[in-house]
């Protein structure tokens, strides 16, 4: 059996915990700031935890090695 990569894109946007959640930056942070309001940006910041079950596959198809 050949080894398992990680996904390249997947590594840059999740990360897994200690204790094996995954937890992710927020989205629409990217651009077009301006459309936004100061409350929305305000919200958008950090980062957050997957559901279990989404975690769960992430690390079983995306980040096998994590």
């Amino acid at each position: 059996m050949p080894k398992l990569k990680t996904k390249s894109g997947a590594k840059k946007r999740f990360k897994v915990t200690a204790t094996g959640k995954v937890i992710y930056a927020q989205r629409g942070k990217r651009h077009g700031m301006i459309k936004r309001t100061n409350k929305q940006i305000r919200n958008l910041r950090g980062t957050n935890v997957l559901f279990k079950s989404d975690g769960d596959n992430v690390k079983k198809y995306f980040l096998p090695n994590a």
